[in-house]
């Protein structure tokens, strides 16, 4: 499935080129060939697959997960020059307005798609995220890895994550997607482009939790919003805020009721109590 919406942040992410800028225009550009994002919602990514973490640990991918906890997950590379910082970036904009922390109520995974990029690398880019985001306490929610080319390409096949390396610019060419997962390791949500905006990610990873993150507030609008795939995020679900009003009105007609009996019922006691001492 060509998704024009990713692809578009690809070409945004090459905008300052002028190499490449003459392609990007084109209808079909050979550059953008390849890239792709096969949605694979509801499939479960290898869990047992092993990288290399932000401390230099082998580490299994599954050790992240069943912790009760959705997980977000960015593919990128750490010396991309433009659309990895922009992706990543968004993501850090978007879980800073968020009120909650990573490793409290969710973890971000980042995984470079570069086989040559070390661990120290990816504890560079650790450093500078967690300052940027700037919540204390998310050191151990928001982990950067690095693994071999063949356990890179299985994550990425299984998340649908169709990318591939530009020999002549020494790039790797790869569409703008941060993945959201259940604590199981299945995938819940995609959220593309360059800007993720806060209820997004919010709403995605209450879904993804199933409920299990956020408050009544957030499950209700939760009910509200659905994910609409063409808009590229969650638009008000008019038939549920109906449903919602509708109940809304019902108690509200029942709690006026209610008051209304309660308040007659107790003139009437007071007007059988009174005749009773007239007569006595």
């Amino acid at each position: 499935m060509k998704n024009g919406f990713y692809i578009c942040s690809f070409i945004i992410g090459l905008f300052f080129s002028p190499a490449t800028y003459a392609q990007a225009v084109l209808k079909d550009p050979p550059q953008l060939r390849g890239i792709d994002v096969e949605e694979h919602l509801g499939s479960t990514i290898p869990l047992d697959l092993e990288f290399t973490n932000d401390a230099g640990e082998k580490v299994k991918l599954g050790q992240y997960f069943h912790q009760g906890k959705p997980v977000i997950i960015v593919l990128a590379y750490y010396n991309c020059p433009m659309l990895c910082t922009l992706v990543l970036n968004a993501v850090t904009e978007s879980v800073k307005q968020l009120t909650w922390t990573p490793g409290n109520e969710f973890q971000i995974l980042t995984l470079s798609i570069d086989p040559l990029e070390t661990s120290d690398l990816a504890a560079a880019k650790k450093r500078n995220y967690l300052k940027f985001l700037d919540k204390p306490g998310a050191e151990d929610g928001w982990r950067f890895f690095v693994g071999e080319d063949a356990s890179i390409h299985q994550l990425a096949d299984a998340l649908g994550f169709k990318y591939f390396y530009v020999e002549e610019r020494k790039e790797y060419a790869h569409p703008a997607v941060a993945f959201i997962l259940g604590e199981d390791g299945k995938i819940s949500r995609y959220l593309y482009g360059i800007q993720f905006k806060e209820r997004d990610m919010r709403l995605a990873l209450v879904e993804a939790s199933e409920g299990k993150v956020g408050n009544t507030i957030d499950r209700i609008l939760l009910y509200c919003y659905h994910y609409d795939p063409q808009a590229k995020g969650y638009v008000v679900f008019a038939t549920n805020v109906m449903k919602l009003g509708g109940l809304l009105t019902m108690v509200l007609l029942g709690t006026f009721v209610a008051v209304l009996w309660r308040k007659e019922s107790q003139r009437k006691d007071q007007l059988v109590k009174s005749d009773e001492n007239q007569k006595v």
